[in-house]
């Protein structure tokens, strides 16, 4: 494994590195040699983010079968980062450059496959799997639980709570979900997430005034330690990802885990992974419809509820394991017989 993903607070590259990690010493102590940021010989390189020391060893026949996790593309790290026009076009060109080197791909979202091959990428060599989360990390709290977590966050046990989190940024939505907790007073809004990479973040120049002067109503916690997230989704009546563009937000996963109805913008990426599960909103205008839908309906809270815990089991840690087992084993073969 070769991987600085856990370097930066707060963002889903590291939630992912971290529940692979986790589920391979989990389901398979003895069957899998792990090792990382090491340049031994091995079977297969797994490589989970693209620093240039690792681009260099892809060079190096020591690194067998390599495997590159494709956590973005250009477009989507234009817009997340703020950058001066050649220092974009050369992280654009490097990070295809870095995918190119890659014997074998992995998505998380089957929509991304044709992207891939718009950056010159052979599809045949790209494999899709779904990200997951542990539900020993994210599990669904008993209502006395979640009454005791609302007490000490300081959260009105009667509040209709709405949590969204990720970095704060304009691709998150972050400008509709101060909006939203406007023109919804009677709710409580949560956001749970930060700048993660300070200034150059695209939006930081507004964002960071609107975050400092937000309404009495919506609360901006901060980067929030990964094993504490769990708390909020727990207190969440409805969790809301706003985003303009994605790959597979693992804050979704997450508040699936626990349960959560999950509401998500209405875009073409999530059609085979998210939409079966999730209310679909196309603009902040239905957004706003959707949750106060949600906030008097109890029984449309039960259904995205139901939905919740369906996605949950399809996109179980169990289920990925064996998936993640038989792409290994396959993946070995091939570097085993390039030897």
């Amino acid at each position: 494994m070769f991987s600085s993903a856990d370097k930066v607070a707060g963002q889903g590259v590291g939630a992912v590195y971290t529940e692979l990690i986790a589920l391979l010493r989990k389901y398979f102590p003895s069957e899998f040699k792990i090792s990382i940021n090491k340049y031994s010989p091995s079977l297969v390189s797994h490589y989970h983010t693209i620093d240039p020391a690792f681009f260099a060893s892809t060079f190096s026949k020591r690194r067998g079968q390599k495997i590159g996790y494709v956590h973005f593309l250009p477009d989507t790290l234009d817009q997340s980062l703020r950058l001066p026009g050649v220092a974009r076009w050369t992280l654009d060109k490097y990070t295809i450059a870095f995918y190119q080197r890659m014997d074998r791909l992995v998505v998380v979202n089957p929509n991304f496959i044709p992207k891939m091959a718009a950056y010159g990428i052979d599809p045949r060599k790209v494999t899709f799997i779904p990200n997951f989360v542990s539900r020993e990390t994210f599990y669904p709290a008993t209502a006395e639980q979640k009454k005791m977590l609302r007490k000490k966050h300081g959260v009105n046990q009667d509040a209709f709570v709405v949590f969204g989190a990720g970095q704060v940024q304009d691709r998150k939505g972050v400008d509709d979900f101060i909006e939203l907790a406007k023109r919804n007073p009677q709710m409580q809004f949560i956001w749970a997430g930060g700048f993660s990479f300070g200034m150059i973040t695209n939006g930081y120049d507004h964002l960071k005034g609107e975050v400092e002067n937000a309404p009495s109503n919506l609360n901006f916690t901060g980067i929030v330690p990964r094993d504490e997230m769990v708390d909020y989704y727990n207190i969440a009546d409805v969790f809301l990802l706003p985003s303009f563009d994605e790959l597979f937000p693992m804050s979704v996963l997450e508040a699936f885990s626990t349960a959560t109805p999950v509401m998500v913008r209405d875009l073409a990426l999530y059609d085979d992974i998210i939409a079966p599960y999730a209310m679909m909103a196309k603009d902040q205008a239905a957004m706003g419809v959707g949750l106060r839908a949600l906030k008097a309906d109890t029984a449309l809270r039960a259904e995205y509820t139901d939905k919740a815990e369906q996605a949950a089991a399809t996109y179980s840690e169990a289920r990925l394991a064996r998936v993640w087992h038989d792409f290994y084993l396959a993946q070995a073969k091939i570097g085993a017989n390039r030897r």
